[in-house]
């Protein structure tokens, strides 16, 4: 009886660790976070996705943000992006 116990308890925490690691996983996606603790293991593993991330990043730093639409430069109060009417 001892020894089944001893089992269960082992099945039970093994499932329990793989659980909150697949939870963990499934945040970490949703959030976007993470690409610092596991981009040394993608650029091993998989470099060409490792790659494709660093082609995203510079991309995403190289975009302009938008002028605001109403900002204290504008006396008029008009949106600085044409109405389709306008072009």
């Amino acid at each position: 009886m001892a020894e089944l116990l001893a089992i269960v308890l082992v099945v039970g925490v093994l499932a329990a660790v793989l659980g909150s690691l697949a939870w963990l996983a499934a945040r970490v996606r949703r959030r976007g976070v993470g690409d610092n603790v596991m981009g040394p293991f993608e650029e091993i593993w998989h470099p060409a996705a490792h790659r494709f991330r660093a082609e995203i990043q510079v991309y995403e730093e190289r975009m302009a943000p938008l002028p605001p639409a109403e900002g204290p430069g504008r006396q008029d109060g008009r949106s600085e992006r044409p109405r389709p009417a306008d072009r």
